[in-house]
C-alpha cells in the first residue's frame, strides 16, 4: 500500500460494480459534509451540513449546486437517499456520508467522481477500515474478522467471524496479556537481588501462570485445524471405478443435475469440482473420472488429473456398487485409499447387494450405504463427513476456533517463547532470561490485536480488502 495522508478525504463505491438495485458512495473524512453540501440538494432544501447524526435524507446528487444562472434547471444524476454519520459514531470515527443510489455502473461513477472533484480523493483497498483500527474503535483481530465475514463461504464460519468482530479473540488475548504482565513484574522485583535465586514460592507461582497461559493457547491452536476448513474449506475426492454411480452421487449431494449421468461406463472424461455448504462445512468436492487403464491420451489426461485431485484431497468418498462384486481395480483402489482419511460409500444399496462388505471393513472403519437415485442414506453421509472434520467434537461450533494464518503464527511463537521460559525456571537460570522469554510472549500475543503490529504487517492485511471497506 502506497503512503496516505490519514487526514485526507477518502471517497469510494462500496458496492460491487454492476448492475443491482441500490449502489453506495461512502465517504469519510473532515470534509464530507462539506464536499455533500455542495453535490446534494434535499427535497426540503437543508444542507447535510446542518444535519444530525445517523440521519437518512431525500434528494437529488447534481452537478451545478452553486450555479449562477438564474433558474437554471439542476444537471440531476441520480435520485438518491444520504445518510449522515458524525465523528466519533460511526464505522471510522470520521464524519461518513453514504449516498445510497441506484446501482447502475455509470452512475455509481459520477457520483464518486463528482465527489472527487469537490475535494475528495480515492480511496485505497481497506483504508476505511485500516482508519477504524488507527482511530481505536477496532483492534487488529476484529478489522481482519471484518473481511472473513466478506469472505465467508458457510453460516458456520460467518458465526465463527462474527464471534472474532465481537472481540471474543481480543479479550482472550488481553486476559492472557494480563497474566503474563503479572508474572514479570513477580520477575522484575527480583531481578534488584539478582544474587540471590527466586523464592519458591514465587516461582511455583510464575510456573503456574505459564502452565495456564501455555494450556489457554494450546486449547485455541488445537482449533486452528478446523479454523483452516472454515476458511478454505475441505477438499474431498469421490473415486470409483467407472459406472459405480460417482456423477449420480455428486447430483444428489449438490441436489441438482450438475454432471451427465449414463448407465454408459466411461461417461465423465474429467474431473468436475463444485463447493457446497455441508452443515457449516465449505466442502470443495470433486468428481473425477473412473480410469484405472487409459485407453488414450485423453484418457490418461483425465487419469492425470483425477490423481491431482486425490493427492490434495483432505477426504476421499470410495464408492463402490453394492450390487457387483469386488474387482481388481476395487482392489487397487482400496489400496490406494488406505493413504487417506476415506469414507466408503456403497451406493446402488437399492440393488440385492453382492458386494464383499467384510472385506472392505477390514480396511476402513467407515462405510455408508446411499442410493443416489432414490436419494437414500445421503443424511448419514452428511454425517459422516462432518464426522471426519470434527473427529465427533460437534459442540466446537459454540467456542472461538481461531482461523486467521497471522494468529496461528503469533500464537505458536508465544507458545515457543513459554517454553523457553518453562525450561529456564526449572534449570534456574538467571531471572533476567525468563522475564526475556515472557516479554517476548507478550509482543507476541500483541501482534494478534495489532499493539505493535508495523506498518508493513497492516498494508498486508488491509491490501487485502475491497477498496470500498
Amino acid at each position: 500500500m502506497k503512503e496516505i495522508n490519514l487526514f485526507d478525504t477518502i471517497a469510494a463505491i462500496a458496492t460491487p460494480l454492476g448492475q443491482g438495485g441500490i449502489g453506495i458512495v461512502r465517504l469519510s473524512g473532515k470534509e464530507a459534509l462539506a464536499i455533500a453540501d455542495e453535490i446534494f440538494t434535499a427535497k426540503d432544501g437543508v444542507k447535510p451540513s446542518r444535519y444530525k447524526s445517523h440521519t437518512v435524507h431525500y434528494g437529488w446528487i447534481a452537478k451545478n449546486q452553486k450555479s449562477k444562472i438564474k433558474n437554471q434547471k439542476l444537471e440531476i444524476i441520480d435520485e438518491v437517499l444520504l445518510t449522515v454519520m458524525r465523528a466519533p459514531r460511526s464505522y471510522t470515527k470520521e464524519d461518513i456520508v453514504e449516498i445510497s443510489c441506484h446501482g447502475g455502473i455509470v452512475v455509481l461513477r459520477e457520483i464518486l467522481d463528482l465527489a472527487l472533484v469537490k475535494g475528495a480523493r480515492p480511496a485505497q483497498r481497506g483504508e476505511f477500515t485500516k482508519r477504524a483500527f488507527l482511530n481505536g474503535r477496532i483492534d487488529l483481530s476484529r478489522a481482519e474478522a471484518v473481511l472473513d465475514i466478506i469472505n465467508a463461504k458457510t453460516c458456520y464460519a460467518l458465526e465463527n467471524s462474527i464471534k472474532q468482530l465481537r472481540g471474543d479473540l481480543s479479550k482472550e488475548v488481553r486476559q492472557l496479556k494480563d497474566k503474563l504482565i503479572e508474572a514479570i513484574a513477580l520477575l522484575e522485583a527480583n531481578i534488584d537481588f539478582s544474587e540471590e535465586d527466586i523464592a519458591p514460592a514465587e516461582a511455583q507461582k510464575v510456573n503456574s501462570d505459564i502452565l495456564f497461559i501455555k494450556n489457554k493457547i494450546d486449547k485455541l491452536l488445537d482449533s486452528a485445524v478446523h479454523g483452516k476448513i472454515l476458511r478454505e474449506g475441505l477438499s474431498a475426492v469421490i473415486l470409483g471405478r467407472a459406472n459405480t454411480g460417482k456423477s449420480s452421487l455428486l447430483n444428489a449431494l449438490l441436489k441438482e443435475e450438475r454432471v451427465i449421468v449414463s448407465p454408459v461406463a466411461g461417461t465423465t472424461r474429467d474431473a468436475v469440482e463444485e463447493i457446497l455448504d455441508l452443515q457449516g462445512i465449505p466442502l470443495k468436492i470433486a468428481d473425477t473420472a473412473g480410469i484405472i487403464e487409459p485407453k488414450d491420451l485423453i484418457e490418461q489426461e483425465a487419469l492425470k488429473r483425477t490423481r491431482r485431485y486425490f493427492d490434495k484431497a483432505d477426504l476421499v468418498l470410495l464408492v463402490f456398487d453394492s450390487g457387483a462384486r469386488l474387482t481388481a481395480e476395487d482392489r487397487l483402489l482400496i489400496k490406494k485409499a488406505k493413504a487417506k482419511t476415506t469414507i466408503v460409500v456403497l451406493n446402488k444399496s437399492d440393488l440385492r447387494p453382492r458386494i464383499e462388505e467384510a472385506e472392505i471393513k477390514r480396511h476402513f472403519d467407515c462405510l455408508v450405504k446411499v442410493s443416489s437415485l432414490k436419494r437414500k442414506g445421503l443424511k448419514e453421509l452428511e454425517q459422516a463427513i462432518v464426522r471426519s472434520v470434527w473427529e465427533g467434537k460437534l459442540e466446537a461450533s459454540d467456542e472461538l476456533i481461531v482461523s486467521n494464518v497471522r494468529h496461528i503464527q503469533a500464537l505458536k511463537k508465544a507458545k515457543e517463547a513459554l517454553s523457553r521460559a518453562q525450561e529456564s525456571l526449572r534449570s534456574k537460570l538467571s531471572i533476567e532470561f525468563i522475564a526475556e522469554d515472557l516479554r517476548f510472549c507478550r509482543e507476541s500475543l500483541s501482534l494478534i490485536i495489532g499493539e505493535s503490529a508495523g506498518e508493513d504487517v497492516l498494508d498486508k492485511i488491509f491490501s487485502q480488502f475491497c477498496i470500498g471497506k
